[in-house]
C-alpha cells in the first residue's frame, strides 16, 4: 500500500467537492480517476501530493513515499533551456546530467585538455553515483517527446511547455505518479509511446483523462468522483461503462420508491384531525429522518444540451486546392496538394506536433498565402473557428458577455433564448455566468468557447484540438451533436475515438510535405496506410482492438519483395552487432584512463559512439517497419 485516505473532505463555497472520502492506491496501479469538470479530481490529486490540505480527514503515506506530478498548469516564466528543465526532476543527479551533456557537447567542439579533463571529473561522479542510466533515460524521454533539448522553455508553445513538464515527471520514475491530463497537446505518435511506456512502467500511476482509447488500454481500475463521493470500480474502462450504467439505473430506481414513500407520508401528515387521533409518534420522527436524508440528497448533475445552427446552406464546392505548396523557415510543410471539399464532408487532419496541420487549416481558409498552387473557396460560406489556444475569448470580461458582446439573448435554430437560460445548457450555473472568463477552468473555458461558436449560423465549421479539458460526458454529446450537423466539417484532433465516431475522410501529413487523403477516420487509416509505415499500426492496433472503443478493421500485410525480406532477414544479426560495439564503447569511456589518451582518439570515439546510436534508432525502426509488413494484421 502507498497511500491511503481516510474520511477526506474539501469544500469551496457551499457543494463540497470531497464530502469523507475514502481512497487507497497500491503498488502497481494504474488508476484513471474519472469524473465532470469541476467535480474536484484536480483538487483530489493535489490533496494526494501534499500540495494541498484538506478541510477534514486523514492521509496516510508510505515512509520515503516518493511522488511526481503532472499538473494542468505551465509555469509562466521558466528561462532554462528543455534538457536543464527535464534533468531538474532528478534532483542533484539532474545536475550533474546536465553539467556532462553540457561539457560533451563542449568536447566536441573543442577537444582541449581542460575540457577533456573536466568531462573526465564529471564521468568518474556519474559512475560513483550509478547515474548513466538516469542520462540515457531523459534523452530516450526528449527523443520520445520530440522536445529540442538545448531550446529555451520561455521559445516554447503552451503545449510544448506541458511536454516538458510530462517529460520531468516521466524521468524520475517515482513510487507514484500523478498525471493530470497528460494527452494534452500530445500528438498520436506520442500518446501511443506514452501508452506503452505507463503499461511497462513498474511503479503505480494515477491519472485524469479525457482520452478514452488512452484510458482503456492504461488503466487497470477505474476510480469516480461523483458529487463528492468516491466509488471504485476494479475493471477497464469498457467494462466501467456497463457497471456505471446499471448503477445509475438502479439509483434512480430507489430515488423513486424512496420518494413515493415520502409523499405517502406527507400527505398521511396533513390529514389533520383525523391523523392526529391516530398518529404513530414513530412514524413522525421516521417522516423528520425521511425529509432530512432527501434533502441531503445529491442531485446528479444535469448533461450539457448543446445545439449547432447550419443556417444557410454553402455551395456544393466549399474550398477547392489544387498544387498546394508551403513552407516555414525553409522546411516544407506541404508539398503539391490537391484536394476537394464539398458541402457536408467531415474531414479530420491527423498529424505530429508541429507538421503543419493548422497552417493547412489556414491556407485552405484563405487566411494564408500559399508559396505555390492555387486554393478557391466557394459561395455563401459562413465560418465558425475553434481555436485551440482560445485567442477570441476576452478573460477580462464575464462568461455571458464573451458569447452575447452585452445582448441579453441569443437566436439559435429560429429560437430566441435567455443568455442565462442558454448558458446553462452548456452547464454554466447564473452565477457561473458572471463570473470573469480568467477564473474560469480549461474545460470550462472550452464550453465557454463552444458556446460561443454555437450562437452564430455556421455551414463550415472548423475545430482546432476542441477535445482537451473536456469531461467524457461533455466530448460524447459533442460527438452526437456534430453528427447530426448539416453543415461542413474540418477537425484537427489526437483523439483517435473522436475522430472515428465523427470524421467520413482524413487527411494525414505523412512526411516530407506530403499529405494523404484517405476514406474513413483513424483506424481506417490505419488500415489503408502503405505496408511499409504500418510499424506503429501493428504495435497499436491489437490493444486497441480490444477496448471496443471505435470500429476496428481486419487488414492482412503484403508480401516483401526478394530483397526486402533480405533486408529483413539480415537485420537481428546488424543490431546485435551493433549494440555489441556500442556495449565496448561504452566500456572503453567509462575506464578511468579514457580521458588520457590522445585527444584525436578521444574525438573519434564520441563521435562513433553517437553514430552508434542514430544507426541503431535506424536499424530498430527499419526493422519494425519490414517486420509490420511481412505479417498478418488483426
Amino acid at each position: 500500500m502507498l497511500i491511503r485516505l481516510n474520511s477526506v473532505s474539501l469544500a469551496y463555497g457551499r457543494q463540497p467537492l470531497l464530502d469523507g472520502v475514502d481512497l487507497l492506491i497500491n503498488a502497481h496501479e494504474r488508476v484513471c480517476l474519472v469524473g465532470r469538470n469541476g467535480a474536484g479530481k484536480s483538487s483530489l490529486m493535489q490533496i494526494i501530493a501534499g500540495q494541498l490540505q484538506p478541510d477534514a480527514g486523514n492521509i496516510w503515506r508510505a515512509d520515503g513515499l516518493k511522488i511526481a506530478t503532472l499538473p494542468q498548469d505551465v509555469p509562466v516564466d521558466d528561462s532554462r533551456t528543455v534538457y536543464r528543465a527535464v534533468a531538474a526532476g532528478l534532483g542533484e543527479l539532474g545536475d550533474l546530467i546536465l553539467r556532462f551533456h553540457q561539457t560533451s557537447a563542449l568536447v566536441a567542439q573543442d577537444a582541449s585538455e581542460r575540457n577533456i579533463q573536466e568531462m573526465e571529473r564529471i564521468q568518474h561522479q556519474l559512475e560513483a553515483k550509478h547515474a548513466w542510466q538516469l542520462q540515457q533515460r531523459v534523452e530516450t524521454v526528449l527523443s520520445r517527446l520530440r522536445l529540442p533539448g538545448d531550446a529555451c522553455v520561455n521559445n516554447l508553445s503552451g503545449g510544448q511547455r506541458r511536454q516538458v513538464l510530462l517529460a520531468q515527471a516521466l524521468v524520475t520514475e517515482p513510487d507514484l505518479l500523478l498525471l493530470d491530463e497528460p494527452t494534452n497537446h500530445l500528438d498520436i505518435d506520442a500518446i501511443a509511446w506514452l501508452e506503452a511506456w505507463l503499461r511497462d512502467y513498474g511503479g503505480s500511476v494515477l491519472f485524469i483523462t479525457h482520452d478514452r482509447v488512452f484510458l482503456q488500454n492504461v488503466a487497470t481500475r477505474i476510480v469516480e468522483l461523483d458529487r463528492g463521493r468516491l466509488s471504485s470500480w476494479e475493471c477497464d474502462y469498457r467494462t466501467y461503462l456497463q457497471r456505471k450504467e446499471a448503477a445509475l439505473a438502479a439509483e434512480a430506481a430507489a430515488d423513486a420508491r424512496f420518494d413515493k414513500r415520502l409523499a405517502q407520508e406527507e400527505v398521511w401528515i396533513r390529514q389533520g384531525v383525523k391523523a392526529r387521533r391516530t398518529r404513530n409518534e414513530g412514524r413522525v420522527l421516521q417522516l423528520e429522518k425521511m425529509r432530512k436524508e432527501r434533502a441531503q440528497r445529491s442531485e446528479q448533475q444535469g448533461k450539457a444540451r448543446m445545439q449547432i445552427d447550419a443556417g444557410d446552406s454553402s455551395g456544393r464546392l466549399v474550398i477547392e486546392a489544387e498544387h498546394v505548396t508551403a513552407s516555414w523557415q525553409g522546411t516544407v510543410l506541404v508539398k503539391d496538394f490537391s484536394v476537394r471539399i464539398l458541402r457536408g464532408d467531415r474531414i479530420g487532419i491527423i498529424g505530429p506536433n508541429g507538421a503543419g496541420k493548422s497552417t493547412l487549416i489556414k491556407i485552405l481558409l484563405g487566411e494564408l498565402k500559399p508559396s505555390a498552387g492555387v486554393v478557391r473557396q466557394g459561395t455563401n460560406i459562413k465560418l465558425a473557428y475553434f481555436d485551440q489556444h482560445r485567442v477570441s475569448l476576452d478573460p477580462e470580461r464575464t462568461v455571458m458577455d464573451n458569447v452575447t458582446d452585452g445582448k441579453d439573448s441569443v437566436t439559435i435554430n429560429g429560437q430566441t433564448k435567455h443568455i442565462i437560460g442558454y448558458l446553462q445548457d452548456f452547464l454554466f450555473s447564473p452565477e457561473r455566468s458572471r463570473t470573469l472568463v480568467k477564473s474560469l477552468s480549461g474545460g470550462e473555458r472550452n464550453r465557454l468557447l463552444l458556446a460561443r461558436l454555437f450562437a452564430q449560423p455556421a455551414n463550415l465549421l472548423v475545430l482546432d484540438e476542441p477535445t482537451n479539458d473536456l469531461d467524457v460526458e461533455t466530448l460524447e454529446l459533442l460527438e452526437d451533436i456534430i453528427s447530426e450537423y448539416q453543415g461542413t466539417l474540418l477537425i484537427v484532433s489526437h483523439d483517435r475515438a473522436f475522430l472515428d465516431n465523427v470524421v467520413t475522410s482524413t487527411l494525414v501529413f505523412e512526411g516530407g510535405g506530403r499529405v494523404g487523403e484517405y476514406v474513413g477516420g483513424y483506424r481506417d487509416w490505419i488500415a489503408q496506410r502503405p505496408p511499409l509505415e504500418k510499424n506503429e499500426a501493428r504495435q497499436e492496433k491489437p490493444v486497441e482492438a480490444a477496448s471496443g472503443i471505435g470500429n476496428p478493421k481486419s487488414v492482412r500485410g503484403k508480401k516483401l519483395s526478394y530483397k526486402e525480406q533480405k533486408e529483413l532477414d539480415a537485420l537481428p544479426a546488424r543490431i546485435e552487432s551493433l549494440e555489441d560495439e556500442q556495449s565496448e564503447l561504452q566500456r572503453s569511456m567509462v575506464g578511468s584512463d579514457f580521458y588520457r589518451r590522445d585527444k584525436g582518439e578521444i574525438t573519434l570515439t564520441l563521435a562513433r559512439a553517437e553514430e552508434i546510436k542514430r544507426e541503431l534508432d535506424e536499424a530498430y525502426g527499419r526493422w519494425q517497419t519490414l517486420d509490420a509488413a511481412a505479417g498478418p494484421m488483426k
